[in-house]
């Protein structure tokens, strides 16, 4: 994780540059890759060409030596005095000058052949592939190699480098300086050092040297750069607006480590809230000279998670969920960057398909589910995670508020209502939970009936009916309406009176919703949730409206295993009510995010369009599921385009593949096609080389046609994602509220 340890203060944590990035990209430290570099020649070509070059300069090199190649003292002769040399063009040296200028000129001719071999046997890009990207010790080691064997053939002479500068010196000092072996030795230590300094430099002895001595310098980083006047870790923003005693407050706690970023992003959040409300900035001012850093705390007075399992950074609300793996499919410049979600790329909702085992839960959930705990902490966000018994999404004590379905020890209750006093709201809703996956009932027809048993119910108790009040009002007892209609009339509500009469009449029609929405109810009314989904005065359930209105951390544990359609149910029913919720609240200050870890056969067309008006709310859903077809078939296209973000894990189906390939699109791609065309020869010697290449080789003799062109292609095929997406792997596309997006990226998700 991202929190500050020791040798990490928190004050270099802030000061931590956190550029802004493509979507996605893990932003804390980020260092942009260097340039890609051309497709370059394989290995085996460079081996090839740096031989033959190598080998083409030793040839022409002892033809120049023994004399073989013509005219080769012509240029010197031209340059120099004719009494120097013996007559004809290749007559050698007549005096001592001549020699001496011979040596100059084969020194500058070998210098210039050792130039040109190296720049066609591209020396340089050998050396780099073989030696310098190994690193240290092996450069340095390989270096000094080649400057002992450099030595060696220079002192041995079989390079042309002392005798030349010895002459040079001579014929500009003249020679009786050699009469002083100081002088001799001094000259003799400079060629040494001159051929030693080009390894030198290739090696990098100095920089190991350093390294090794431990006192190299390391180059000034962002993390380590002396803090200024304005950098975060002395909160500027609180300077600017006069609160300096304030500031230097904060400083002195991060500065003495009695703040963690927690508190460092509670505390910014809290002033930015401050700054749009002034008569609010006195009293957060005061508190935090009175506190320091546990000023503006969490309801819950916890200041961090009891533990992590994922690397966060608190500051700017990224999770760090992978790393983008060097693939062909990703881009260059995201090869080997870290992958991370934050409210921003979560604001437009997620949705992850794997088969089990995939790594959904603990991969993806549970860092999401983390990330949103921290974020409410620091009093931005809101989550609710729901999930099977025994789902690793987090300790209890991580959480402000566990729900054990079915479970006697629940300290607390679900609500089924949402926590409305409208009877119209509270039955769409809850119509939406009981039987919107049922394709052949209609949603506002189940809603119409709740509503018109919720509303005469309400206005005669004076709250909603539980579930086995709600059972036995859906299947028309008679004793429950008497009762009902007995306590309508004493109270005068006329109103509701026709509202039942009118069930009264609808009851047992054709198409009557009732006795489905009694069926549904009755897996709700089973003796393992005797207590709970309570309505009455002494009743006090969790509500999801309170999401929107508190930074709460809430859990809700399903009994999966022995009631798993109950369990469906109401993931369904949390599904519907926070999108119902979310929707109609007017304070979007908070982020609130609904977490399910299993979200088979809870998506209806009716939440697909309350998850679309999530972004524009502050809000998003993560959505888990083992397959697509866990959603009706006429909902995967809307349910694909109404979320931004989407990941597939290794192991899904072609079906499911084709489904993600068709949601993500297409691009430009450029192909090329080789075709390989025989050669027919028209002269007969040219005819029987062919022949002769044919015997030996087995193949016709051919030639390549290569056409190049641009294509449109799937940016992922569907038997890709089925079979290409290695173990522990997902492919994510990403997009932000604000329109930007990523292409889809290979992901390996470590975390």
């Amino acid at each position: 994780m991202e929190q500050p340890l020791p040798g990490a203060p928190v004050d270099a944590w802030l000061r931590t540059p956190r550029p802004p990035q493509e979507p996605g990209v893990w932003r804390y430290g980020y260092t942009p890759p260097p340039p890609e570099e051309p497709e370059g020649v394989s290995n085996r070509s460079l081996l090839v060409g740096a031989l033959i070059s190598l080998l083409s300069a030793l040839l022409l090199w002892s033809l120049w030596r023994n004399g073989y190649l013509p005219y080769r003292l012509v240029p010197l002769k031209l340059f120099t005095p004719g009494e120097w040399w013996n007559p004809g063009t290749s007559g050698g040296p007549r005096t001592i000058e001549g020699s001496d200028a011979l040596t100059v000129y084969e020194a500058i001719l070998f210098g210039l052949l050792a130039y040109g071999c190296g720049r066609i046997g591209n020396f340089s890009e050998l050396f780099r592939r073989h030696v310098a990207d190994r690193g240290q010790p092996f450069l340095a080691l390989a270096a000094a190699a080649a400057a002992g064997l450099t030595q060696l053939l220079v002192w041995k002479e079989a390079l042309p480098v002392v005798r030349p500068v010895l002459v040079l010196v001579a014929s500009v000092a003249g020679g009786e300086i050699y009469q002083s072996q100081t002088v001799v030795n001094v000259i003799y230590a400079v060629i040494a050092a001159a051929v030693l300094y080009p390894f030198a430099r290739l090696g990098r002895w100095r920089e190991l040297i350093a390294a090794r001595r431990g006192d190299g310098v390391p180059a000034a980083g962002p993390a380590t750069s002396p803090a200024a006047g304005t950098s975060a870790d002395q909160w500027p923003e609180l300077r600017a607006a006069g609160w300096t005693d304030a500031a230097d407050t904060l400083t002195a706690e991060v500065r003495t480590g009695r703040m963690n970023d927690v508190d460092a992003a509670r505390l910014r959040h809290a002033w930015t809230l401050a700054t749009q409300r002034p008569d609010r900035l006195a009293a957060l001012a005061e508190a935090v000279l009175r506190t320091g850093g546990a000023a503006a705390l969490h309801p819950s007075g916890h200041r961090d998670l009891p533990r992590r399992g994922a690397r966060h950074d608190v500051l700017t609300g990224q999770v760090r969920i992978g790393r983008c793996a060097d693939d062909p499919h990703n881009p260059y410049v995201r090869r080997g960057t870290g992958l991370a979600l934050e409210p921003a790329l979560l604001g437009t909702s997620l949705l992850a398909v794997g088969p089990p085992g995939a790594g959904k839960t603990t991969r993806l959930v549970r860092p999401v589910v983390e990330a949103l705990a921290l974020r409410a902490l620091a009093g931005q966000a809101a989550v609710l995670a729901v999930g099977g018994a025994g789902a690793p999404l987090g300790p209890d004590d991580a959480f402000d508020v566990v729900v054990r379905v079915g479970h006697p020890g629940s300290a607390h209750d679900i609500d089924l209502y949402g926590g409305t006093t409208d009877p119209d709201e509270a039955a769409a809703v809850l119509a939406e939970g009981l039987v919107g996956d049922v394709g052949s009932l209609d949603s506002r027809r189940a809603a119409t009936v709740l509503a018109q048993l919720l509303g005469p119910y309400r206005a005669a108790r004076g709250h909603f009916p539980s579930v086995p009040e709600l059972r036995e009002l859906l299947d028309g007892t008679p004793d429950a309406l008497a009762g009902l209609r007995a306590s309508l009339e004493a109270a005068g509500h006329h109103a509701m009176l026709r509202e039942l009469d009118a069930r009264s009449r609808q009851a047992g029609g054709p198409g009557d919703p009732a006795p489905a929405l009694a069926d549904r109810v009755a897996l709700l009314d089973r003796p393992a949730f005797a207590g709970f989904f309570a309505t009455g005065p002494d009743a006090r359930p969790f509500s999801l409206r309170a999401l929107g209105q508190h930074p709460l951390r809430v859990r809700v544990d399903l009994p999966e295993r022995g009631h798993a359609e109950a369990s469906r149910l109401l993931t369904r029913l949390f599904l519907a009510q926070f999108t119902a919720i979310t929707a109609a609240r007017t304070d979007t200050t908070l982020f609130a995010c609904l977490v399910l870890d299993d979200a088979t056969h809870a998506v209806t067309a009716e939440t697909v369009r309350g998850i679309r008006r999530l972004r524009s709310v502050n809000a998003g859903a993560v959505l888990a599921l083992r397959t697509v077809d866990d959603v009706p078939e006429a909902l995967h296209t809307p349910l694909l385009g109404a979320v931004g973000c989407t990941a597939a894990f290794s192991g899904i189906t072609t079906w499911d593949g084709k489904r993600f390939a068709e949601a993500w699109g297409k691009e430009w791609v450029e192909t090329r096609e080789v075709a390989q065309h025989t050669v027919f020869a028209d002269q007969p010697f040219t005819r029987a080389l062919h022949a002769l290449r044919k015997l030996v080789t087995g193949k016709a003799v051919t030639t390549d046609a290569v056409t190049v062109r641009q294509v449109e292609r799937e940016r992922w095929s569907a038997s890709e994602l089925a079979y290409a997406v290695p173990a522990g792997h997902a492919v994510i596309r990403l997009a932000t509220v604000q329109g930007d997006h990523a292409p889809p990226l290979l992901v390996h998700l470590d975390g």
